[in-house]
C-alpha cells in the first residue's frame, strides 16, 4: 500500500510539471518557471486535499532522491567546456568569491535592517548555496536548518524566475557571466535554468555552485562573527 500511494505521488508530481513546463513553453513569463508553478500548484491540493507533507514525500523523497545523480549529470557539461574553464579560471574564481560575500552580507545587512530575529538571521545568511550545505551551515553559526531550507528554496526559486530577465534588462549576454550569476546566486535551481540557456552556462553555473558553496562556508561563520 505505501509503494501504490509514494507511486502515486511520483506520478502527480511528474504529471505537474510536465504541464507546467509545456505552459511555460507556450508563455515563458518569469511568473511561470515550472518549478515555481508546480510547487504551487502541489501546495495547492495538499492543502485543499488535507493531505499531510509526510504523506506526499512518500513518493517526493523518492524524486529528492534522483538530486544527487542529477547534480553528478552536471559534470558532464563542465567535461565538454573545460578548455573554456581553463581559460576563464581566474575570473570564475574571483566572480563567485565576491558574489558569495555579496550573498552572505546581503542576507545579513536586511536582517539587521528590518530587526529580523538573530535566530532567523544566521539562518537566512546562507541562503544562496545549495540545501545540504545551507543546512549544515546555519547549523553551524547557530541558526535553524529547517529555515535555512526554506530561504534557500526562495533564493533558488527567485533567481531562476527573474534571473535571466535581470541579465538582459542590463545586458548582460556573455555566457560565462550568464552562468557564473545564476549558480552562485541560486545554486542547483539557478543551475537546472542555466543548462535551459545554453550548455556553456550550465558548465559554468555548475562549477560556480560549487565554488560558492566553499566560498560561503568560509565566509557566513565569519561575517556573522563582524557583524553581530
Amino acid at each position: 500500500m505505501t509503494i501504490l500511494i509514494g507511486l502515486f505521488f511520483i506520478l502527480i508530481t511528474l504529471l505537474i510539471f510536465s504541464f507546467m513546463r509545456k505552459l511555460y513553453t507556450k508563455f515563458p513569463h518569469p511568473i511561470l518557471v515550472p518549478i515555481f508553478t508546480s510547487s504551487l500548484f502541489i501546495v495547492i491540493i495538499l492543502l485543499l486535499a488535507k493531505i499531510s507533507y509526510s504523506s506526499y514525500m512518500i513518493g517526493g523523497q523518492w524524486i529528492e532522491h534522483l538530486l544527487g545523480p542529477a547534480v553528478v549529470a552536471f559534470a558532464i557539461p563542465l567535461f565538454d567546456h573545460r578548455e573554456t574553464l581553463k581559460r576563464n579560471i581566474v575570473s570564475i574564481f574571483t566572480s563567485v568569491f565576491i558574489g558569495s560575500l555579496i550573498g552572505v552580507c546581503s542576507g545579513i545587512i536586511m536582517s539587521l535592517l528590518t530587526n529580523v530575529d538573530e535566530k532567523l538571521l544566521r539562518s537566512l545568511a546562507p541562503k544562496s548555496v545549495t540545501t545540504p550545505i545551507a543546512m549544515d551551515i546555519s547549523e553551524m553559526v547557530g541558526g535553524t536548518p529547517t529555515l535555512a531550507a526554506v530561504y534557500v528554496m526562495i533564493a533558488g526559486i527567485s533567481g531562476a524566475m527573474f534571473g535571466p530577465y535581470l541579465m538582459n534588462l542590463f545586458k548582460i549576454k556573455q555566457p560565462i557571466s550568464r552562468g557564473i550569476g545564476l549558480g552562485t546566486a541560486s545554486h542547483g535551481i539557478g543551475t537546472a535554468r542555466a543548462l535551459e540557456m545554453g550548455t556553456v552556462e550550465g558548465a559554468i553555473s555548475s562549477i560556480s555552485m560549487t565554488l560558492g558553496a566553499i566560498f560561503t562556508s568560509i565566509l557566513c561563520p565569519i561575517l556573522l562573527s563582524l557583524f553581530l
